[in-house]
């Protein structure tokens, strides 16, 4: 991991290259040649994935910046025309049509409500442009856990506590499937939906998360874990 300054070149290079937040890539005019780079946005933390394929940029804003292809928890807005518009915590609102669901069609699309939960997938990201939402996998277009979130309750926590959520490597999540029976959608947008069935097991598991986020500081690892287990005993 290295610091970066906006408009720094950024080595990101891969064969199925992902750019999230604070990355865009450009074309550089070289003679005839036309070469594409990569540069940074905003001034933070540059992390990528193992593999090299997915690069982002980690700072300390608070406020959503929509990257294609990454899940984002939105709540219903405004029903308009055949879509809706979602609020996902960015500057602007974004667009979710009415037939971007599984197996939806113009007669038979899906009824939601102004303040309901919807789990999506940026599918445009356009600094000049609204972003755009879907609620399936775009290649097998079905829903792969997207869509409408029902009951639950909805935690707000910084933008890195969500990534790290999503690391397969972070130990919070296995440790509150191995104490708590719940679901989970987790939301690159700062956003994090729970849901079990006894209320006081919500109740730990926000606890856990709010208590193990970064932003400012978070417990570490043995302190989360002695957390956990006292709340499981009361």
């Amino acid at each position: 991991m290295s610091t970066v300054l906006p408009g720094e070149r950024v080595p990101a290079q891969h064969v199925n290259l992902k750019l999230g937040p604070g990355l865009l890539q450009v074309n550089n005019a070289s003679g005839a040649r036309t070469t594409p780079s990569v540069i940074s946005t905003r001034a933070g933390t540059l992390n990528h994935s193992t593999n090299g394929s997915k690069w982002w940029i980690e700072s300390n804003s608070r406020r959503y910046v929509p990257a294609a292809q990454e899940a984002v928890i939105g709540v219903i807005a405004q029903k308009q025309g055949e879509g809706f518009r979602v609020d996902i915590g960015s500057a602007h609102s974004a667009n979710l049509d009415g037939l971007a669901f599984e197996g939806a069609t113009k007669r038979n699309k899906p009824n939601l409500k102004v303040g309901s939960l919807v789990y999506a997938r940026v599918s445009l990201a356009h600094k000049d442009m609204e972003p755009e939402l879907e609620c399936f996998d775009a290649q097998t277009r079905k829903a792969e856990g997207f869509g409408e979130l029902k009951g639950g309750f909805l935690v707000r926590c910084s933008l890195k506590m969500c990534r790290q959520l999503l690391d397969p490597n972070h130990f919070l999540l296995p440790l509150l499937g191995s104490v708590f029976p719940l679901e989970i959608a987790v939301g690159l947008n700062g956003r994090v939906w729970i849901n079990s069935p006894d209320a006081k097991h919500i109740i730990a598991i926000t606890q856990a998360i709010e208590a193990a986020d970064p932003d400012p500081r978070g417990l570490d690892e043995g302190a989360i874990r002695t957390l956990v287990g006292d709340l499981d005993r009361k």
